[in-house]
């Protein structure tokens, strides 16, 4: 399996690492994506991307920090053999919609440099799917990624596919109350055009809420999407992970 949207390379962790790279191993998670927020996050998702064999880089401005205004200095970053996407960014008027004018702006530009660098994006959409949609549609054909943790409907989905994007979908599948669009989606859009993903430590999968979530928690998400879908796990398995690999470009399996 590959865990496409990780935060292994925050401070949440309470155990080693080592330990929760090998735990991933153990429950059949390969390859990991350790994803940037900011310059912290995205120097220290490269360092553990070339510790760790299994593991990738993605560098970017998540919306959360926008005000930092620190996205210039993350360009000598994207050099690293071991990145091979830009993000996380993207669009969040949930916790705000006050600096709405640099989101977009800042979304944008990165969008922008994504297409220079041919890297495919890692997008974070939080009641703003239309606003980012239509900034990604200006640039169809020439840029790529996923709509990570999708939390919009199967509408929005098909949209973002018929973009060329993929859809990401991570430990909300597994809640028992307001995830009908969620399992629709699931239910419905091409299997060739859906990542599997933790976004470990958050969004704990069911039944265990509350704690830290991990890598290797992804095999609950496979198991999901297989019953929702009336699949073998296998087959979960082996098209989400063929996914990933033929997005981010890695051949070295």
């Amino acid at each position: 399996m590959f865990d496409t949207h990780t935060h292994i390379n925050t401070n949440k962790f309470t155990e080693t690492l080592d330990d929760v790279i090998k735990r991933a191993k153990n429950s059949g998670v390969n390859n990991i994506m350790a994803v940037g927020m900011d310059l912290e996050t995205s120097i220290k998702a490269i360092e553990i991307a070339n510790k760790y064999e299994n593991v990738y880089a993605s560098v970017g401005l998540h919306p959360g920090y926008v005000d930092n205004n620190d996205h210039f200095d993350l360009d000598h970053l994207y050099k690293d053999k071991k990145v091979v996407a830009f993000g996380e960014i993207g669009l969040d008027f949930y916790w705000t919609d006050k600096n709405k004018d640099l989101q977009l702006k800042v979304f944008e530009e990165q969008i922008i440099k994504a297409i220079k660098l041919n890297l495919p994006v890692i997008i974070h959409t939080r009641n703003s799917f239309d606003e980012a949609y239509n900034i990604v549609k200006k640039y169809e054909g020439k840029v790529t990624g996923v709509f990570h943790c999708f939390s919009s409907n199967f509408t929005d989905a098909q949209k973002a596919i018929d973009l060329g994007f993929y859809i990401g979908v991570d430990g909300p599948i597994t809640f028992n109350s307001k995830n009908e669009d969620l399992i629709e989606i699931v239910k419905k859009i091409d299997l060739n055009k859906l990542l599997i993903e933790t976004d470990s430590p958050y969004l704990t999968r069911v039944p265990f809420r509350g704690k830290v979530n991990e890598p290797a928690n992804l095999k609950y998400i496979a198991k999901k999407v297989a019953e929702i879908r009336n699949i073998t796990f296998e087959e979960v398995v082996e098209t989400t992970t063929n996914n990933a690999k033929k997005l981010f470009k890695i051949k070295e399996w």
